[in-house]
């Protein structure tokens, strides 16, 4: 089964959220997870209700079974210290290029840089073992960038490996993309039931694919309760005021006659019917589009009070229901 994954999504939909749950769920009955955060906004820490995380590797939460879950913040210029002692043994040299700025200088104006030290970070996670020979977590779970340019993220290594053709570089690079490339590693998408977040994940989709990255699952995310049943939402273009208008009345709201409280609330009522039936028009619409893809499927309410480490929890329980449905 997979080790990596690898959650991405357009912007707003959650997914640091659905990372942050995902980790928690794969953390139950004892195992150990590692939650990786790749774009510096330390959006984790503040899910975990904990202080801002440093370069190393923290425990931060402990799931049902007493599991726990660790998380990282990788600093591109950290790991390309890192980098440049394992493979160059620069250590006091790498700390004297820090000094002199040319760590930052580096990895700001190579983008592509940034990626493969941050890739590559997330797969000497999976791939490191204690010395009873077991792996050191279970499973890694990485907050990726958005829809939009994970396939770059991910398969930058493949072009460095290219333009690399032997050394220490090259080396690391395809030892990068076999992990990517292989049954450890699971892309899952996050989503609106909206059109945009809806046509990003198809396109996200199609373009991993293209790429040979392993699509793993959909999560469409912040989904609303159902108020009416399917019968109420149809009608729900046909009401009839005067009948609203006695139905109110006869409840004990007033007066159908015009202007009595029951008059008054016939319009509001029915506006909110109608905005209703067209939300759950388009998310009927968008549900068949993602089922298009031939994917498992997963969907976690919208907790309307906000997330916080107990909503996470909740999320992370409503997760392992669905996968063991």
């Amino acid at each position: 089964m997979s080790r990596l994954h690898v959650v991405s999504g357009k912007g707003g939909t959650g997914k640091t959220t659905v990372a942050a749950a995902l980790a928690l769920a794969l953390a139950t009955e004892g195992r150990r997870t590692l939650l990786v955060e790749v774009e510096g906004r330390q959006g984790i820490a503040q899910l975990f209700e904990t202080e801002a995380l440093p370069y190393e590797e923290r425990k931060i939460a402990v799931a049902a079974g007493g599991g726990e879950v660790h998380a990282l913040a990788i600093d591109p210029e950290l790991a390309l210290l890192d980098y440049l002692q394992m493979f160059y043994k620069l250590g006091s040299a790498g700390r004297a290029l820090k000094k002199l700025g040319a760590i930052d200088f580096a990895t700001t104006i190579a983008p592509g840089l940034r990626d493969v030290l941050l890739t590559g970070k997330a797969c000497e996670a999976v791939r490191r073992k204690g010395k009873d020979g077991r792996f050191a977590y279970d499973s890694i779970v990485m907050d990726a960038p958005p829809t939009g340019r994970i396939t770059r993220f991910l398969n930058v290594n493949d072009e460095v490996a290219g333009l690399a053709r032997v050394g220490p570089i090259h080396n690391q690079a395809q030892a990068v993309m076999r992990v990517l490339k292989s049954s450890e590693t699971a892309v899952h998408l996050v989503t609106l039931l909206e059109e945009m977040p809806v046509q990003e994940t198809v396109d996200g989709i199609a373009e991993l694919r293209a790429e040979g990255l392993p699509v793993g699952d959909v999560v469409i995310n912040m989904v609303r309760p159902a108020i009416l049943d399917a019968s109420a939402v149809d009608a729900a273009a046909t009401y009839e005021r005067a009948g609203i208008a006695r139905a109110l009345s006869q409840a004990g709201l007033g007066s159908p006659r015009a202007g009595g409280r029951a008059e008054r609330l016939v319009e509001p009522l029915v506006q909110q019917a109608h905005e209703h039936a067209e939300r759950v028009t388009l998310e009927r619409t968008q549900r068949a589009e993602l089922s298009r893809l031939d994917l498992p499927t997963h969907e976690l309410e919208l907790l309307t009070e906000g997330v916080d480490l107990a909503g996470l929890y909740r999320l992370a329980a409503d997760l392992r229901k669905q996968w063991a449905a």
